[in-house]
């Protein structure tokens, strides 16, 4: 697990290719990412499937009830069948521009 912080966000990279592994240590060590938002990068495990993200559901959850954004990165997943309550973008500019505009609703009170 590779950690990357950048101003209000911070980026979690699975260096190892589980995902089962990579998301206990993110529940695990939550409280210390609660006030950022965070990216969190799957993009190197490339055996990723849906099943796989639907996972991250009840952290991402927990997340967004502090205001604050959760997104995932992945590649090669039909983006179309992802539940509406997970953010998964392709890239990392995506997922910044996601972050962005979350902050701005935020802001605005939406």
């Amino acid at each position: 697990m590779k950690v990357e912080q950048k101003g209000h966000t911070t980026i979690i990279k699975d260096t190892q290719g589980n995902i089962q592994n990579f998301l206990e240590k993110l529940t695990h060590e939550h409280a210390t990412f609660k006030t950022q938002n965070l990216i969190l990068d799957v993009t190197h495990d490339k055996n990723v499937e849906l099943k796989d993200i639907k996972l991250f559901s009840d952290l991402s959850k927990a997340h967004c009830k502090g205001k604050k954004s959760f997104v995932l990165m992945a590649s090669d997943i039909d983006f179309n069948a992802i539940p509406t309550q997970l953010t998964v973008v392709p890239s990392i500019q995506e997922a910044h521009d996601i972050i962005e505009m979350e902050e701005i609703e935020r802001d605005l009170g939406f």
